[in-house]
């Protein structure tokens, strides 16, 4: 009876040590990585053009040691005519628009071609500020990451990071 009690114990520590944890395991814990599901329906206002079918998947990496971010975005479901030009994360809770907090370095003339509807982008060891870092680890739910076209100059597609 003693040893179930001891292994019981045990594996009530262990299970309490488990819990949400967004460094990769082996991973440095001076990075966070957030995986970030973007849909138009997610902009505000939500799109309702042409482009209302984009989506897309934005993995973010921020090292708060090197005080960087790395950026690895894939997109589809835009049309073929579609032109990226910025993409950036924003304060702002689900349902709020704020200001550029830190780009990621796309342009409307370093981005990937959308000509088949989809595409992948990459920037990364983006410098960003210790403050800057420090917001974003502190509360991410109370930040975006979105692109922007220039037929959505304000925002194509959205994701709060989490």
């Amino acid at each position: 009876m003693k040893r179930l009690g001891i292994a019981v114990i045990t594996l009530a520590i262990g299970v309490a040590g488990c819990g949400s944890d967004s460094n990769p395991p082996g991973g440095p814990s001076n990075t966070t990585v957030f995986t970030v599901p973007l849909s138009a329906l997610n902009e505000v206002p939500p799109i309702t053009n042409v482009e209302s079918t984009a989506r897309g998947t934005a993995v973010i990496t921020v090292n708060s040691q090197a005080n960087t971010v790395d950026f690895n975005v894939s997109l589809n479901s835009f049309p073929t005519t579609s032109t990226l030009t910025a993409a950036h994360i924003h304060p702002g809770a689900a349902g709020v628009n704020g200001p550029v907090l830190l780009g990621t370095g796309l342009t409307a003339g370093n981005g990937p071609s959308l000509a088949s509807g989809s595409a992948t982008f990459s920037f990364n060891a983006v410098p960003a500020t210790a403050d800057q870092i420090a917001q974003i680890l502190a509360n991410p739910q109370n930040f975006y990451f979105n692109v922007h076209t220039s037929a959505n100059g304000s925002g194509v597609i959205r994701g709060q990071l989490r």
